[in-house]
């Protein structure tokens, strides 16, 4: 018998049709980890020449923060994990300040590999990059996006803006609660403006808990 038959004589002898799902977190994990296979091997843009390895992503797939960095550093290319340098460090401090943790987070930057020497990202480089980003964010479909650093927002918003225009407003990124905050390798450098970066995540914390 056909599957159209098949299908027409449960409909005739009004029969539901039992269909075997799989769990929404295991489609979401196996997506994230064939993307992480292609970014691995991916040689779009220069940097693939100079990188030690790609860097993904770190945190818990299903969580409901996203945050979203700008490009690894020397730590970061040789461990393969985003945020595990002395900024990652504070970035950990920072969210158990508002009671989170790593298992509550899912970190990922705008590109994947390390530009030489730690400098800013390339226009060509964000551009050859950003596709694999959007389908993170997609996979992960996180309740609140927080940008930190200034190329992070501004590759979400889609603005040159600085990022004290892009600070203290909620924008929508793919329809997603987007916030944008400072670089925790900022704040090493300017301490005094971690009070505002804990404003912004205290607003975060706001917005996850009222989601």
């Amino acid at each position: 018998m056909s599957e159209s038959l098949r299908e027409y004589y449960l409909q005739e002898l009004s029969i539901d049709r039992w269909v075997l799902k799989q769990p929404v977190n295991a489609c979401n994990k196996s997506s994230l980890q064939q993307l992480a296979t292609e970014v691995a091997s991916c040689t779009a843009c220069p940097l693939h020449k100079t990188r030690t390895q790609t860097v993904f992503a770190r945190g818990n797939p299903k969580a409901k923060l996203m945050i979203i960095g700008e490009a690894p550093g020397f730590y970061e290319d040789q461990q393969g994990l985003p945020f595990v340098g002395k900024a990652g460090g504070l970035l950990n401090k920072m969210l158990s300040s508002i009671g989170l943790s790593e298992e509550d987070v899912y970190i990922a930057n705008v590109i994947k590999c390390r530009p030489p020497n730690n400098r800013d990202p390339a226009v060509e480089e964000i551009q050859a990059c950003s596709g694999y980003l959007s389908q993170q964010i997609t996979d992960v479909d996180p309740k609140l996006i927080l940008a930190v650093g200034r190329f992070a927002g501004q590759f979400l918003l889609n603005q040159l803006l600085p990022l004290n225009k892009m600070r203290n407003q909620l924008h929508h990124y793919q329809g997603k609660p987007t916030l944008v905050s400072y670089h925790p390798a900022y704040l090493l450098r300017n301490p005094g403006d971690k009070k505002k970066a804990f404003l912004d995540l205290l607003e975060a914390r706001r917005l996850l808990s009222s989601s």
